[in-house]
């Protein structure tokens, strides 16, 4: 069978368009290893903990509170770089820690290994 040179074109762009998708898909990767440093060296792990709660919720919580939120993302970078106050698990009400970054990509790898949970 042969293509005309209009279907040559279509058939590569839809393949250049998937190719693109899978390479962004990947390159959006959690690195979970940064992240955790990234938690650690912010103090969140003195409040939070994956699995369970502490003085705040658990990173699980957290996650499961913000499954298929379309602005779960924008939401975690203000509580993570404005300082709001937030009522803690224990029904306390305090200002947020800043976290101990200025890179946006950091701050949304950190976003997305907590809603990996």
């Amino acid at each position: 069978m042969k293509f005309s040179i209009p279907q040559k074109l279509v058939t590569v762009s839809i393949l250049g368009a998937a190719a693109l998708a899978f390479s962004g898909a990947s390159s959006a990767a959690v690195n979970a290893d940064a992240a955790a440093a990234l938690a650690k060296k912010s103090d969140c792990l003195k409040c939070h903990a994956i699995d369970k709660d502490k003085k705040a919720s658990s990173f699980k919580k957290v996650a499961e509170k913000y499954k298929g939120k379309a602005d779960a993302e924008a939401k975690l970078v203000d509580s993570l770089t404005k300082a709001p106050k937030v009522k803690q698990a224990d029904g306390t009400e305090e200002e947020h820690k800043v976290v101990a970054t200025k890179d946006m990509a950091e701050i949304k790898n950190l976003i997305g290994w907590i809603l990996a949970q």
